[in-house]
């Protein structure tokens, strides 16, 4: 295992998580920076780009219509440069380590099958939702399933804790495995409504996996969790690595995804980035802060959400586009301001998300 080539001895290296999260995320960073700049090339030569005019709304094709030419599926060298960071740098025996991985390639093949058809058949918009949510339900029922076989004899194994409200937590029994389903659903769709705009969805993402860096390593020891009154789950810590592994591929991503766009991510990065956030959410027992610390997200899928209920009863809309981020672009917003203030809102999320870990 290449962990244990290159980091043989019993040095800082392989003692300190903090060390190697530091070398995950400039790793991470610099494969995904090599890896953009190849598949950008790549993906041009062939003529793979996004095609902006398969949208309902004439408005926004015409406001996104120079995005039309820029590569997609970018999100194939964020995946790329996490998976081969994780297993240069993290402990494969792991088994938190293993279904972060597991999740992450899964995802990331659904969401590349959901690009590839949308890009290869003219009028098509991807795999319909029902095929997409029985591939993502799918997977939610069989990760359910295997949490609550191997957690239900820990002390806080189907609970979910209450950020700010410490010491409450509700236990869930088998109503476990439904939870981690819908739960896992619901944050890969939410990254990936919210990926719209340049640099949008994975300037958040960067956030988010910063701040989960620091709750994997508080859940992963004793004396911090015992400290903070956080459920304290043995060998957690390891998906610090894995978290730091994302932020530098997300920055690596962010080079080209910045304003003006050279690469989207497509469905194949924002639904693989849902996905580990969702199982890491899960395993540090940390579900609901999630929410919160990925509050940008939620409030994007539930723009989604009140627009089409609302539509489906009263015939009005109310926003005038949704998610919201398309909202705030019909009222005249210009698209980087959109985005910056989003990731200041995204930060603001991220800091109530670790303060709650005192209250």
């Amino acid at each position: 295992m290449l962990y244990y080539w290159i980091f043989s001895s019993k040095s800082a290296a392989t003692e300190y998580i903090i060390l190697r999260c530091g070398i995950a995320a400039l790793l991470s960073f610099v494969l995904c920076l090599y890896f953009g700049a190849k598949l950008i090339k790549r993906l041009q030569k062939h003529g793979i780009s996004e095609d902006t005019g398969k949208t309902d709304s004439e408005k926004l094709a015409e406001m996104h219509k120079d995005k039309k030419n820029v590569p997609t599926m970018g999100g194939i060298t964020i995946i790329a440069a996490i998976v081969l960071t994780t297993l240069v740098c993290a402990n494969l025996y792991n088994g938190y380590v293993l279904m972060a991985l597991f999740t992450t390639i899964w995802f990331g093949v659904l969401g590349f099958i959901d690009d590839y058809i949308k890009l290869t058949q003219k009028h098509s918009h991807g795999l319909s939702e029902v095929s997409k949510l029985i591939f993502q339900f799918g997977f939610g029922l069989i990760l359910g399933l295997v949490l609550y076989f191997h957690l239900r004899g820990a002390e806080s194994g189907t609970a979910i804790t209450l950020p700010f409200l410490k010491g409450m937590t509700i236990y869930l029994g088998g109503f476990y495995v439904l939870f981690v389903t819908i739960f896992i659903v619901g944050m890969s769709n939410s990254v990936n409504l919210t990926d719209g705009l340049d640099g949008l969805a994975i300037g958040c993402t960067i956030i988010v996996a910063l701040a989960l860096v620091v709750v994997c390593y508080i859940a992963g020891r004793v004396d911090f969790s015992s400290y903070l009154n956080v459920p304290y789950v043995p060998g957690s810590g390891e998906l610090c690595v894995f978290c730091a592994a994302l932020v530098g591929a997300g920055m690596g991503f962010m080079w080209y995804n910045g304003f003006p766009a050279q690469m989207f991510m497509g469905d194949t990065g924002s639904l693989a980035i849902g996905g580990i956030f969702a199982i890491v959410a899960i395993i540090i027992k940390q579900e609901l802060l999630l929410l919160i610390m990925g509050g940008v997200f939620v409030i994007e899928a539930l723009s989604v959400v009140i627009q089409v209920s609302v539509f489906k009863l009263t015939k009005h809309r109310v926003f005038k586009c949704a998610p919201i981020h398309h909202h705030f672009q019909f009222k005249g917003y210009p698209e980087t301001k959109i985005v910056s203030r989003m990731w200041i809102v995204s930060a603001l999320f991220a800091i109530s998300s670790l303060i709650s870990l005192k209250f």
